[in-house]
């Protein structure tokens, strides 16, 4: 079932290479890399099962800040997120949220139509990076 906002493409590779060859693609773009999250490993801690779940929260500030300067609450969206999941048949898959969306979410004037653009080209090649073979 699609969940309306996000993004999400199915990956060549396995969730470790996947959220590598996104972390790698994503520093190579300028972006900083704020932390990366393994929900599974979490989940192990506490003796808790969970497939391949992570998270990786980066962004640039000369991206986002023109975008809060607009209207401050995406600020709750941002720095990006990129989820690496994979799912009960092992297939291993890349979610986002969709820059669009998010626009919309927080009435982002036209101003920003620019940006939005460009950040949403930005997160479907970081995508493609990691995912195609």
């Amino acid at each position: 079932m699609a969940t309306p906002g996000l993004t999400t493409i199915r990956s060549s590779f396995g969730p470790q290479d996947t959220m590598n060859r996104l972390e790698t693609a994503v520093k190579a773009k300028g972006m900083m890399v704020f932390v990366r999250i393994d929900h599974a490993a979490g989940a192990t801690a506490v003796g808790l099962p969970l497939r391949p779940t992570e998270v990786l929260i980066f962004g640039n500030a000369r991206g986002g800040t023109a975008l809060m300067q607009s209207i401050q609450t995406i600020g709750i969206d941002l720095p990006l997120k990129a989820l690496v999941w994979q799912d009960a048949a092992g297939d291993t898959w890349l979610s986002y949220n969709d820059p669009d969306w998010l626009a919309r979410r927080h009435g982002l004037s036209r101003e920003t139509e620019t940006a939005v653009g460009t950040l949403a080209g930005a997160l479907a090649a970081l995508a493609k990076a990691a995912t195609a073979g």
